[in-house]
């Protein structure tokens, strides 16, 4: 299946996120980080519930450190990352160049005050889109 997804995050405290070449002063709060596979959308979000893994992507380094409550899986032919990103970010607070450089938005990771789940739905209905919500990698193959 191809398609983008939303990651659902929450950070417990302040923190600060180190990549290999950039760091990311986190204020405690909610994260939705909006990304696409458009080769395998179930490997790359079961990737993202993984404790044990190489770190590559920005997303990962933040995963290390927080913890990812759930996952929507949008299915598209299409490419939507963009476009969702361009979305959230009318409700969320960016994260400036955290996971986006390969799409012309500024970030793909958004803070939230309160959880995000009713804004994210709002968004995919909006759009007409399809979605399948999971909270860990086993409910991605049910």
């Amino acid at each position: 299946m191809k398609g983008s997804y939303f990651l659902v995050i929450l950070l417990e405290n302040d923190k600060v996120i180190r990549t290999k070449a950039r760091e990311f002063p986190l204020k405690a709060g909610y994260y939705v980080y909006v990304g696409s596979a458009m080769n395998s959308l179930e490997k790359r979000v079961e990737r993202h519930f993984r404790e044990d893994k190489k770190l590559h992507w920005h997303i990962d380094y933040l995963l290390k450190e927080a913890e990812l409550l759930r996952a929507y899986l949008i299915p598209s032919e299409e490419r939507l990352e963009e476009r969702l990103s361009l979305e959230v970010s009318k409700f969320g607070e960016p994260v400036e160049g955290f996971g986006a450089g390969d799409v012309r938005v500024s970030t793909n990771l958004y803070r939230f005050e309160e959880e995000p789940d009713k804004i994210l739905v709002g968004v995919l209905t909006r759009l007409g889109l399809s979605w399948k919500t999971v909270k860990s990698a086993e409910e991605i193959l049910e």
